[in-house]
């Protein structure tokens, strides 16, 4: 006979004690536009509803599609902000009237939105959603995986669009839950034919852009890469550990050298999908001084700083004549494990006259054991 779970009823259900809470703050992620994230969001409102809480609608996004409005049905609708930008008048979600309203939960949909301005207190919704956090509203949301910091340059690059609309790794990761919402290449693209995602005179140029077959395989790659990682890590957080359980200090860390010079994003961005894929802490380090001085006012630093963050790396200024050395010197001392750096700008005169930077850092390295990648930079990809 099988043992009765603690706390749970002799009838097999469980009590409320042994029932995980949904959450503060809940992600539905997607591939791309059309998988379905907003309908399951309001799927997960309704439910939300139907049990007695207090929920809102803060913002979603229907674009005309009829299965998406029909599940707006019951939920209070917070009236949007109306605002004149240019002549236009738009609408945003207005966050104040929600903080005024303290529902239990919020549903907003596209984090990755950037608001009009003058709409309100802040420039993006990730933005307006922390808040909403910080007043004590669960707050349920949608996002697409080529919003993410991390993964837009990437993304630019495979599917020849600029990606505006940014959020910065670490709001997404702050979530709860975060909950794939997936859907096949084929099953996609039959949708965009049957007019499911936008309207008739736009599928051509969609199914032969951006919802290329290659493309959305892609996309749903890095959305499903994303979150295995997360799974992991909380997998990994509620294993029990005793006292008397060996521990290993086997996790890696990774350093990342930038400059301000041109190229220095993509290097940094492919620095932290590498630290994202292996658990590893990363570490953002510029170096000033010597033949090659450089300052913290250097024009394009301030930006590669704020990408820094964005991506949830730690930003690290050294003083020092001898670059390379001071990296390897830093690495040591911090046990990093894999140092990250983009290939030299330097012409080959300078190369043979002042003596080549890479290679002095692969030597130290080597004598550290410390792995060294060297990433080709990419220019032209700063994001808005």
């Amino acid at each position: 006979m099988l043992a009765t779970p603690p706390g749970a009823s002799r009838s097999g259900a469980a009590s409320d004690a042994d029932v995980r809470p949904a959450g503060r703050f809940r992600v539905y992620l997607g591939a791309a536009a059309g998988v379905g994230k907003t309908c399951a969001m309001l799927d997960e409102g309704q439910r939300r509803h139907q049990r007695g809480a207090d929920v809102v609608v803060g913002i979603v996004e229907t674009h005309d599609r009829p299965g998406t409005a029909e599940r707006l049905a019951g939920l209070e609708v917070v009236p949007r902000r109306k605002v004149t930008y240019r002549g236009v008048i738009m609408e945003e979600m207005d966050v104040d009237a929600i903080l005024a309203r303290h529902p239990e939960v919020v549903l907003v949909d596209e984090l990755a939105h950037t608001n009009v301005p003058g709409s309100g207190r802040r420039a993006k919704r990730w933005e307006d959603v922390l808040d909403l956090l910080d007043a004590g509203i669960a707050v349920i949301t949608t996002v697409n995986i080529q919003h993410l910091e991390s993964l837009a340059d990437a993304v630019e690059r495979m599917a020849g669009v600029a990606v505006r609309e940014r959020v910065p790794d670490w709001v997404v990761r702050r979530a709860d839950q975060i909950e794939l919402v997936d859907s096949s290449a084929d099953q996609l693209r039959r949708r965009m034919l049957h007019g499911n995602i936008y309207p008739a005179d736009r599928v051509p140029e969609a199914l032969n852009g951006f919802f290329r077959t290659t493309n959305l395989v892609a996309l749903r790659e890095l959305a499903l890469r994303f979150v295995a990682d997360e799974t992991e890590e909380e997998l990994l957080a509620s294993l029990p550990v005793s006292d008397d359980t060996p521990r290993y200090d086997t996790a890696e860390r990774i350093l990342v050298a930038v400059t301000g010079a041109p190229g220095n994003d993509a290097v940094l961005r492919r620095a932290a999908r590498l630290a994202a894929r292996s658990k590893a802490d990363l570490h953002v380090v510029h170096v000033s001084g010597g033949d090659d001085a450089r300052t913290s006012a250097e024009p394009g630093l301030s930006e590669v700083r704020r990408l820094a963050e964005d991506v949830g790396g730690i930003w690290v200024e050294l003083s020092a004549d001898d670059a390379a050395r001071a990296l390897v010197t830093y690495a040591a001392a911090h046990q990093i494990t894999q140092i990250v750096l983009g290939s030299t700008n330097r012409s080959r005169w300078q190369e043979l006259t002042r003596g080549s930077i890479i290679l002095r850092l692969l030597r130290f390295a080597a004598d550290a054991g410390v792995d060294v990648h060297v990433i080709g930079r990419r220019s032209g990809s700063a994001p808005s």
